[in-house]
């Protein structure tokens, strides 16, 4: 049954938005009731140490500390589950503005973009108002990494077929996919970083290695120390402690280098592991049913315990040992109790047993992250199609295809079908028409359809090929580059491309623009023949009406289709209709007449 996603998202928002100001207020409540009850105890405690009741009033401290630990307990969790329903809350608006075309302050993914990439640029897969800010809902890094490569590498069939089985079993469960969206949000606006840098430290050799001293110092040492002090407060001399302070001061600066290292390649990733550890208690706690689901479910369950726990450890050790920030606490704790080489063997323990494992755990929690963003894409377009992968070589059939970057209520949809390599539509139009947009809808659609996600279509079969494009070649100064010789060096990596028998489907925007008619004529032509002989078929935009002609050259391989415009009560009108046959209105005189060229 299909639903209609914006009044949903207008009362969840609402619901989730009523839920945190009552959270607020049970927060603010038991935050009068900890201060209250610390100072209650503190001076109660005190009176009675001070009226000869001292063991009253220890009692009365000590009883009232482990309350007030358990009070500060509850108060966080209160300030958790009042946060969680905020950031549902801001889930639901964020969805609604995306139907609405407001994506600007979505994450754009433009540190994702490669310089001379196959279709990126042209097809607005990043950057402002991007296909990425339309179907991110990843909140870690690596989630949004994920899906960025997903968006620039065409998956193959089956891959394509996996995420989308995993994608409809996740489509119309909106309660688990925001929740596990609200779960990372939590640590998200403190300063995160992607793992990879941190996993590849983690492979190092391990500092105790060939150190069995040291083992046993950091332990030993401690033990000492702590009686040394005992010893003392009982009357004894204080040598024996300055002694062991100094032992343990000249072992800290010998490795000095080590103990930063440990520190600085580690503390940055707490936040980020805080995020994984939510999430994948989140990801841990659900069947499912598709099989690449399943497969990474079972990627998080390490030596019988769930890969959350082993996560959660690793984010302690980490905040232990970040707990040297603190100047003077870092004097005690590295010079009494030997603190840094505690834990830095604690985590070269915990590295024997998650090293190698936890990569495949942070990456099967981004691939979630991923299918999630795909599959609340899907819920907020459920008029979009779920596209079939065709096994038959270059079968593109659309009906009903229009671009998911136009919001616009008259979205213009056209429909369109082809099969077999070496097939080339050619498109003429009048300026403003709606070529360009059109190239542009189908190469995008067949992104997200090689990515695994629905297409704004209502039906969409296609054989999944590479994308290649040349749209928006632009002359480059600092290289001496100009716009036609930038274009020509697009063509010339589809030809090197194509020549490896790699199937392309390509996208050219008024071709070879950039030169006089008879080498433009003359070049596409050639350039069409070329890729008739190779595993490629596309598109091809041009003014060149003669290009035409090619239809007989070629027939059933070059198809002629149009875009049309028309003057009405003195204005240009367009209806963005793709047409069978060659363009028969030109607007270029009519448009130079209004701005007062005398023609």
């Amino acid at each position: 049954m299909q639903h209609t996603p914006e009044p949903l998202f207008a009362e969840r928002q609402q619901r989730f938005f009523a839920a945190e100001e009552k959270q607020a207020f049970k927060y603010r409540w038991v935050g009068w009731l900890r201060l209250s009850f610390f100072v209650g105890a503190a001076l109660g405690g005190a009176a009675l140490i001070y009226y000869g009741q001292a063991a009253a009033g220890i009692a009365v401290l000590l009883g009232g500390y482990f309350i007030f630990a358990a009070l500060i307990h509850w108060h966080n969790k209160i300030e958790y589950a009042r946060k969680h329903q905020l950031y549902l809350g801001l889930i639901n608006r964020t969805e609604q503005e995306r139907l609405k075309g407001d994506l600007k302050d979505l994450p754009n993914g433009a540190h994702f973009e490669e310089p001379n990439h196959f279709y990126a640029a042209d097809l607005d897969v990043f950057g402002h108002n991007s296909l990425f800010q339309l179907l991110n809902r990843a909140v870690t890094l690596l989630g949004q990494q994920r899906l960025a490569e997903w968006l620039k590498t065409p998956a193959p069939a089956p891959e394509i077929i996996a995420r989308q089985e995993a994608v409809a079993e996740l489509v119309l469960d909106i309660e688990w996919r925001q929740n596990l969206q609200a779960r990372a949000m939590h640590h998200h606006r403190k300063t995160q970083q992607l793992p990879q840098p941190f996993l590849l430290w983690l492979r190092q050799p391990n500092f105790f290695t060939g150190k069995g001293w040291l083992v046993v110092a950091t332990f030993l040492l401690p033990t000492l120390t702590l009686a040394a002090i005992v010893y003392w407060m009982e009357g004894h001399s204080h040598y024996p402690f300055l002694a062991l302070v100094v032992v343990q001061f000249l072992i800290a600066v010998k490795f000095q280098r080590q103990r930063d290292e440990y520190y600085e390649e580690s503390s940055g990733m707490y936040e980020t592991l805080r995020s994984y550890t939510d999430m994948l208690v989140h990801i841990e706690g659900r069947t499912f049913q598709s099989a690449r689901a399943r497969e990474l479910q079972q990627q998080l369950s390490i030596d019988a315990k769930p890969a959350s726990e082993h996560v959660r450890q690793l984010a302690s050790i980490i905040q232990y040992l970040s707990a040297r920030l603190n100047t003077y606490l870092n004097f005690i704790l590295n010079h009494v109790l030997m603190w840094d080489f505690i834990w830095m063997w604690r985590l070269e323990r915990w590295k024997r047993t998650m090293s190698g494992s936890i990569g495949q755990v942070l990456n099967a929690a981004a691939e979630f992250e991923a299918l999630a963003s795909l599959a609340a894409f899907q819920f907020a377009n459920p008029d979009y199609a779920v596209p079939h992968i065709s096994p038959e070589p270059f079968r593109f059939e659309a009906e009903e295809l229009s671009h998911p970057l136009i919001f616009s209520v008259a979205r213009k949809a056209n429909s369109i079908s082809f099969k077999g390599a070496g097939h080339t539509v050619l498109i003429t139009g009048s300026n403003m028409s709606g070529k360009s947009t059109f190239l542009r809808a189908v190469g995008v659609n067949m992104v997200l359809a090689f990515t695994g996600a629905a297409v704004c279509a209502r039906k969409l079969a296609v054989f999944p090929a590479l994308v290649y494009t040349s749209m928006r070649t632009e002359d480059n100064l600092a290289e001496n580059t100009s716009s036609f010789y930038a274009e020509l060096k697009r063509l010339k990596i589809l030809i090197d491309l194509t020549a490896t028998g790699q199937p392309v489907y390509f996208f050219l925007d008024e071709i070879l623009k950039g030169t006089n008619s008879h080498d433009r004529h003359e070049g596409a032509m050639a350039l069409i023949r070329q890729l008739h002989q190779r595993q490629t078929s596309g598109f091809v935009s041009t003014h060149d009406l003669e290009l035409g002609n090619m239809e007989q050259e070629l027939p059933g391989c070059v198809e002629n289709f149009s875009f049309n415009s028309y003057f009405e009560d003195g204005h240009l009108r367009f209806d963005y209709t793709l047409r069978p046959g060659i363009c028969q209105s030109f607007n270029a005189s009519q448009l130079m007449r209004q701005m007062g060229i005398e023609m």
